[in-house]
């Protein structure tokens, strides 16, 4: 228990420590404008958020009117719902990496919560997945020569098309660690996944907003 209370202190002081950074380079970089390009540049924040506001508004209007059985996720909320015609058959919390850029420019890979519709591809059942190098990257880790990592999604996963995955929590791999989500992506309990994977079929609609 102690170990783990000094593991939270420390993220705490690492995010309190970002925030700092972030802000300051907000003001920074502030500094040099001059008031008409401050103004340009608050505009064009603020489009960018109305524009995130009405995709994700319109995405979850088409789950609910969607009466095939699928799968929604209110991102922001944690909570993974698998529903039919209205119909709330099983709720389930889930886990959701904030966005980030991993790696330093120019080679940098940004990951941000999915949105939108997705497909389901294939269920996982404890087999082998090919972790990307930008993992191992977040990670501080080497990037292996086979990075096939059989279980390294858990002990079961739901690959969706675009890259997207709901996996649960593995025992081996770069994603052994229940303090790290994979960004971009969904981590569930595992019984929940397994609890609603047969009813995942290839070409089953996910929502995520």
């Amino acid at each position: 228990m102690a170990v783990a209370l000094l593991v939270m202190l420390a993220a705490d002081a690492w995010l309190i420590y970002k925030n700092h950074y972030y802000t300051s380079e907000v003001a920074r970089l502030r500094s040099g404008m001059s008031d008409a390009e401050k103004k340009q540049a608050d505009a064009v924040i603020a489009t960018e958020e109305n524009k995130l506001r009405v995709a994700v508004a319109l995405i979850k209007r088409q789950a609910q009117g969607d009466k095939e059985l699928h799968v929604s996720i209110a991102v922001d909320s944690g909570r993974m719902i698998l529903e039919q015609e209205g119909a709330l058959l099983r709720e389930m919390p889930v886990e959701v990496a904030p966005a980030k850029i991993i790696g330093t420019g120019p080679d940098t890979v940004r990951m941000s919560p999915p949105r939108g519709a997705r497909t389901v591809e294939k269920v996982l059942d404890g087999g082998s997945w090919e972790v990307p190098k930008w993992v191992y990257t977040d990670r501080g880790l080497e990037v292996p020569a086979d990075r096939s990592v059989k279980g390294a999604l858990g002990p079961v996963a739901i690959l969706l098309n675009g890259g997207t995955v709901i996996y649960s929590l593995p025992t081996v791999g770069p994603l052994a660690d229940p303090n790290y989500v994979l960004p971009g992506s969904i981590r569930a309990r595992a019984a929940d996944i397994s609890a609603i994977a047969p009813n995942l079929t290839a070409g089953r609609t996910v929502y995520l907003y």
